[in-house]
């Protein structure tokens, strides 16, 4: 069965061929895509232009140059302008279908935020690049009993299966801890261009099948993909649900209860970059920040970040206080920087 477009009185209507009905169940669902990289661009594509009603759009981070080799939404005038991923995402979203209501939000995803961040939402699309937000986003899906769909891919492999609490193992019991100590990312190895769009339509269509109630047509596999080589394994996974999972079964959120009053501190893989996030919920000025940091070295500031070159370090500066730090990948260095030139 697949999606056909049909054109309505001047606007734009996405519908399934045989039932009017799953367009208007489509058009009033959410979906939270956490991650506009890689994965969550075409995600966010491929969903804007199937109808789906309400997208969130959530990360952190602002568009660069090496981006653009496998991130689709962007382009180079995004670079020089310094964009938070989710506004030039959601800009381009909108010139696509203005009938779907778009939400950017230019957090970090930790456990002080998550769940206001998913909250409502009918489908979380994981587009993250590391495991710690994944067990994040599997404590938060069970919790509140939302389906996610995981999503990898590095170099010419990737992966992807469906969590729907209550029905299907989760994250934990397939993975019980979150190392992945293998030193990949797509920094360090790459990964090809066509297969990120294989696995985030795959990710879409799981999505999809969930969001309209199609129980019969669901992935029961942990699905893997070798694109170079073309190899595609499917691990059945439907009885592989862990009868003793913290997670699960006994209900024990540890990655969703690591809130704390320290500075949130995390080292962005293949990027010789740190992530400092203050827990509390504060506001900056930038304009007002721009003006300190001057006399310390070049500033440019935009409406969402403030950057500083300032001896061999480059600092940006976000609203929500979270400062990222490129040019060291020692945490107390980076404690200090952030002590010296935001406060503790």
């Amino acid at each position: 069965m697949l999606l056909s477009r049909q054109s309505t009185d001047s606007k734009q209507v996405f519908i399934w061929p045989e039932l009017e009905k799953d367009r208007k169940l489509l058009g009033s669902k959410t979906v939270t895509i956490i991650g506009v990289g890689a994965l969550g661009t075409v995600a966010a594509h491929h969903f804007v232009r199937t109808g789906v009603g309400n997208i969130r759009l959530v990360d952190r981070d602002f568009v660069e140059e090496s981006n653009l080799q496998r991130q689709m939404l962007f382009d180079e005038n995004d670079v020089k302008a310094n964009t938070p991923k989710v506004i030039a995402a959601k800009k381009k979203l909108e010139r696509i279908n203005s009938n779907v209501t778009i939400v950017s939000l230019i957090q970090d995803v930790n456990a002080t935020t998550i769940e206001e961040i998913v909250e409502g939402s009918d489908v979380i699309i994981d587009a993250t690049d590391n495991m710690e937000t994944r067990f994040l986003i599997n404590d938060v899906s069970v919790k509140h009993d939302i389906p996610w769909i995981y999503g990898g891919a590095i170099h010419t492999r990737g992966m992807f299966f469906s969590v729907i609490p209550g029905h299907t193992p989760c994250l934990r019991c397939l993975f019980p801890t979150s190392s992945q100590n293998h030193g990949e990312t797509c920094d360090t190895v790459g990964v090809l261009g066509p297969l990120v769009h294989i696995i985030a339509s795959y990710q879409v269509t799981e999505a999809l099948k969930i969001l309209l109630d199609y129980k019969q047509n669901r992935n029961r596999h942990l699905n893997q993909l070798e694109t170079w080589e073309y190899d595609f394994d499917g691990l059945p996974i439907e009885h592989s649900r862990n009868p003793n999972c913290e997670c699960c079964v006994e209900r024990t959120f540890n990655y969703l209860n690591q809130q704390s009053n320290q500075l949130l501190i995390s080292q962005l893989c293949g990027r010789d970059s740190i992530q400092i996030t203050p827990t509390e919920t504060i506001r900056i000025d930038l304009k007002a920040w721009a003006k300190k940091w001057r006399p310390l070295g070049d500033v440019t500031c935009t409406p969402f970040l403030l950057r500083l070159h300032y001896q061999n370090y480059q600092l940006t500066l976000f609203q929500d206080g979270r400062l990222l730090i490129k040019g060291t990948e020692d945490e107390r260095e980076a404690k200090k920087l952030y002590s010296n030139l935001v406060g503790n």
